[in-house]
């Protein structure tokens, strides 16, 4: 039985695996993770630059860079 799962009883008193949070927080990963992506891309960020690093840069420092006139790949190189 996979981590997080609880057995829910059914009738006969077969068990069955019930869902837990972890999976809605999974998908709360991703979207985060798609947010990110679609906010380096929007900074003019290739979109594989984007997906690769949007886990592991603050766009937010990016931003500030971009802002300021820094092209968005050097931004990303310095903030890496």
């Amino acid at each position: 039985m996979p981590s997080g799962s609880n057995p829910v009883p059914l009738k006969g008193g077969a068990m069955e695996q019930s869902t837990t949070g972890h999976d809605a927080v999974d998908d709360g990963t991703l979207s985060v993770h798609r947010w990110r992506v679609s906010q380096l891309a929007r900074l003019g960020l290739p979109g594989t630059l984007a997906e690769m690093y949007a886990d592991r840069s603050d766009w937010h420092q990016v931003a500030r860079l971009v802002r300021r006139g820094c092209p968005p790949r050097l931004a990303l190189r310095i903030v890496r």
